[in-house]
């Protein structure tokens, strides 16, 4: 059986007359398209704009709801109730729903952005509060989760479905999460060190951390940072390591997701 895997992109992170990332060429490339809803980035212009050209590339949308943080685009840590940040979420993903109906397309994921992500990957609660707006909003939805953290343990417990998720262009920690952006070399620029780094993920089911440490895991979905100026390199070489490999890039929604 040929293995599968899904390949995503963070996008639609400009706002008003500012753009971010290069949206049309990975849009040719990922399967996947994370969406920013409002918060961190975005507003209804990009998420209509871009939920037209990714239902004319096949690509899956999902809502990708951060902090209400423009300021630091969501990679500043906000301390925030669960309750709130549930509520926060259903509304970003409902923003999304909303213009992708433009396109007639359906929302099929969520995945949380920045310092959101990485506050849920290590806490309950917050992990637990991402879930329950999901499935208040929509149970159908695929709750994409940094590969074995507390968003994928809140998401089982939920019943929903889940992606596990792996990062092209970041490092690990041992304990499984990412290297913090503080840390120089965090963020991995060079397609071939990315690519490579993803190959040998997806094949063995396993991320590496910096340290060599080996920590198996499951792997659903590649992520790559759209706003990162290597990205479109990143990803195209990703791409194509991984077919070379003998690996099918599809749409998370051809994914076999538990």
């Amino acid at each position: 059986m040929v293995r599968k895997i899904n390949l995503n992109a963070d996008m639609g992170e400009g706002f008003g007359a500012y753009n971010i990332g290069n949206d049309e060429a990975l849009l040719k490339i990922v399967r996947s398209a994370n969406v920013a809803c409002g918060f961190h980035a975005g507003d209804p212009l990009v998420m209509r704009r871009l939920s037209l050209r990714a239902k004319e590339e096949g690509v899956s949308i999902g809502a990708h709801p951060g902090f209400n943080d423009l300021w630091g685009f969501g990679r500043r840590r906000i301390d925030m109730r669960p309750e709130e940040l549930e509520y926060i979420v259903a509304y970003q993903i409902g923003a999304l729903q909303a213009m992708a109906s433009y396109a007639g397309l359906e929302v099929t994921h969520v995945k949380p952005h920045g310092a959101l992500n990485n506050m849920a990957a290590e806490s309950r609660d917050l992990a637990q509060a991402i879930g329950r707006a999901i499935k208040a909003v929509d149970a159908n939805l695929i709750y994409v989760a940094l590969a074995g953290s507390q968003m994928q343990t809140a998401g089982e417990e939920l019943g929903l479905r889940i992606a596990c998720e792996g990062f092209a262009d970041r490092t690990y920690e041992d304990d499984g999460n990412l290297t913090s952006r503080k840390i120089p070399g965090s963020i991995l620029h060079d397609p071939a060190i990315a690519s490579a780094h993803v190959v040998k993920m997806v094949t063995q089911q396993a991320v590496t951390a910096r340290s060599g440490k080996t920590i198996p895991c499951r792997i659903d979905t590649i992520c790559v940072h759209g706003d990162e100026p290597t990205a479109v390199d990143v990803a195209r070489a990703v791409r194509s390591s991984l077919e070379a490999a003998g690996v099918a890039v599809v749409p998370l929604t051809e994914m076999d997701l538990a």
